[in-house]
């Protein structure tokens, strides 16, 4: 616990010295360096936590980047040379000092390690079924045939959690006569919903079991009891709706789209990025604030720009503005969005307690997930029999309000639960397993055991720059005799994988793109790689993984993803946690192979226990002169900056204009005349009229 709680010392170091001050120096001051000239000089050595930390220089500018992910210390620029930075004390830095809370929320401070016994009356109960649970390891069994009624399952990666979740409502219906419209069974994605819809069908026995997202079910529930919830016909919005909502708002605050960019995001922000990409961030900004306070049970008004650092009072006056007007609006046209279907669920319940559906089974996936609106869902239908599966390593979605501790307290909520530990792994081979626990030791999570043998084939690859590092990806792509669906490139940010992307269409190499902001999940067909941000790839696997950019600067993630957003969340996670059981979920996708790769500097996460269990190579290789057709990289820009501002005049989503595939299209072939217009994909004598010749002047500018 005492070193737990070490990082205090930085913090009331940063805040007795009189004067602002480097990483080197805090350093110094910290172990005790009597022959700096800058402590000598302002008797820093007088001070109380002078020489108050026995860490070496490494170990503290290490905990030093923790707090600031944290926010708990900023970085800033010295007013006389911006070049120059300092450290200096966030508000929610001075907070800790007097009140500490992020030693708690390590997951090393809640976990206890669970061992699951198995006992005489357990085999006995296996025998008797050897037939339905033949194939299963004795924990899986015991995780499908428990009689207890509240059930915790710790499945950790590759441990087959969808297979006993699946295994253990077919138990429930063949062997314990439970009535399958009587079981509900929740998952977070609409994918994994599919996945175990799909599973189940395979028994007819199951075909009436309840399977949903959260969503879907407060969804059937609203339309169910629409005219008891509502005084007015209310329907899910659309992205047109919300399209339609966020030109109303700009109206509203008369601003006009262009401008509340130019406030919103800083120089920087907008580097890469179009015109059309900027509009989409923000409108998914100003909507995922006001879902995230509705969550939160908080005003907009309450988050006001005083509360902001200083130069961003426009930018949050801005937002406040329009989150107030989409939720406004929103209330008049009878629309409701996310969180919307589970808050208008529960006042649903809570105000007529008799249209609480009765169950006498419920089976929840990825509780490690699970939110404090959604906890409050469960705890109301009152459930009889509880079953939860999830893993405390996988946690990685704090930033959107999921809280760990549900999954780390929850023998504490359900006295004389059972806890069961899936800890096999089945996925990946024992090299790459004993990586990912070696990652992940000082979490204080137990290891997980491999089933799989197989070749060590795990590489931690240094480059000159992110050129010769994406020209390795391609050519091992290239080299590789498995099938491309079998072929991850991970990344922490979009950026990266767009300009991969870019790297890979010039190269002919075929690809889907899942990214963060993308709202339709998108699955790699035969023969086509995929590369994905990390978020967007959990649950699935693939033969060989790479792992992009793995420098300090993207694990932990130091980008902030707007000052709007963060003066307006409530962070209950430790971020640079979260950030390496990021990097966690990244490297236990693969099942053979795995390429860990960076230029510049190499992410902290990566230490030296962690490098012995790597073979590393530094590689010196020159990116392909390839390139695409001349030009056509400009008219893709130029025509993504046209569809946006011809969505803009025609008050219509930029899709609607024009799709990626028809742009990729014309800067392929680039048309000179209408005929030659005609066989680009998407392009029909509609188009054609409608927007031919503005298309036509991009193409012949070029």
């Amino acid at each position: 616990m005492d070193q737990d709680m070490d990082y205090l010392n930085v913090l009331n170091a940063l805040n007795e010295i009189p004067f602002s001050v480097g990483k080197k120096l805090l350093a110094g001051f910290l172990m005790g360096d009597k022959v700096n000239e800058s402590i000598q000089r302002n008797q820093l050595s007088k001070k109380e936590h002078f020489g108050s930390m026995a860490y070496s220089e490494k170990e503290l500018s290490r905990l030093i980047d923790r707090l600031i992910v944290n926010d708990l210390i900023k970085l800033t620029s010295l007013s006389k040379n911006k070049f120059w930075k300092v450290l200096e004390l966030t508000e929610k830095g001075r907070e800790e000092i007097r009140s500490p809370s992020l030693y708690k929320k390590k997951l090393s401070f809640s976990f206890k390690d669970i061992k699951t016994e198995i006992t005489e009356k357990d085999i006995k109960a296996f025998e008797a079924l050897d037939d339905f649970l033949g194939r299963f390891n004795d924990c899986q069994k015991k995780a499908i045939i428990s009689e207890k009624e509240n059930i915790l399952c710790i499945a950790g990666a590759g441990s087959g959690k969808t297979t006993a979740l699946t295994k253990r409502i077919e138990f429930l219906v063949k062997y314990r006569s439970a009535d399958p419209k009587k079981i509900l069974a929740i998952t977070f994605t609409r994918k994994a919903r599919q996945e175990m819809i799909s599973r189940l069908k395979q028994d007819h026995s199951t075909d009436e079991v309840n399977i949903e997202t959260f969503n879907s079910f407060c969804e059937k529930m609203l339309r169910k009891y629409g005219s008891i919830a509502y005084n007015k016909q209310v329907r899910v919005i659309s992205y047109r709706d919300r399209f339609m909502i966020m030109k109303k708002a700009l109206q509203n605050q008369r601003i006009g789209m262009d401008r509340a960019v130019d406030i919103y995001f800083s120089f920087s922000q907008k580097k890469g990025k179009t015109r059309e990409q900027l509009a989409n961030i923000f409108m998914n900004d100003c909507f995922f604030i006001r879902d995230y306070l509705k969550f939160k049970n908080k005003d907009i008004r309450d988050a006001s720009p005083e509360d902001i650092e200083p130069g961003h009072e426009k930018s949050a006056e801005l937002v406040t503005g329009i989150c107030m007007f989409i939720d406004s609006y929103m209330q008049k046209a009878g629309l409701r969005d996310f969180a919307d279907q589970l808050i208008d669920t529960i006042k649903l319940f809570k105000e007529h307690k008799e249209l609480i559906p009765e169950f006498d089974h419920v089976l929840i996936d990825e509780y490690q997930d699970i939110n404090s609106t959604q906890i409050e869902l469960i705890d109301i239908l009152s459930l009889k029999n509880l079953f939860c599966v999830g893993d405390p390593r996988q946690s990685i979605y704090g930033w959107r309000g999921s809280d760990i501790k549900y999954i780390l307290n929850f023998e504490e909520k359900y006295s004389g639960c059972e806890v069961i530990a899936l800890n096999k792994n089945y996925r990946s081979t024992r090299h790459i397993v004993s990586l990912v626990n070696k990652f992940i030791e000082d979490m204080g999570l137990p290891d997980l055991e491999p089933a799989a043998e197989g070749e060590k084939d795990i590489k931690l690859l240094k480059f000159r720059n992110e050129n010769s590092e994406f020209e390795f990806i391609i050519q091992r792509i290239l080299a590789a005799d498995i099938p491309r669906e079998e072929i991850f490139v991970l990344a922490r940010t979009n950026k990266q994988l767009n300009e991969l992307s870019d790297f890979m269409k010039r190269r002919g190499i075929r690809h889907i793109v899942k990214s963060d902001e993308m709202k339709k999940s998108v699955i790699a067909g035969k023969g086509e790689v995929t590369l994905a941000t990390i978020h967007s790839i959990k649950g699935m696997e693939a033969e060989m993984v790479f792992v992009i950019g793995c420098t300090n600067s993207k694990f932990p993630c130091r980008a902030s993803e707007h000052p709007v957003i963060d003066m307006i969340k409530v962070d209950e996670y430790d971020k640079e946690e979260e950030e390496k059981r990021l990097l966690y979920v990244a490297m236990s996708r693969a099942k053979k192979s795995l390429y860990i790769s960076y230029s510049g500097g190499l992410s902290y996460f990566i230490d030296d226990n962690v490098m012995k269990k790597i073979d590393k190579q530094e590689l010196n290789i020159k990116a392909s002169a390839k390139k695409i057709k001349k030009g056509s990289s400009n008219i893709i820009a130029e025509m993504k900056d046209w569809r946006y501002q011809t969505s803009q005049e025609l008050g219509i989503p930029a899709y609607m204009v024009m799709h990626d595939k028809t742009i990729e299209d014309l800067a392929e072939k680039m048309p000179s005349t209408p005929a030659e217009l005609n066989e680009v994909h998407g392009f029909g004598p509609s188009k054609i009229s409608r927007f031919g010749k503005d298309v036509l002047d991009i193409v012949n500018r070029h």
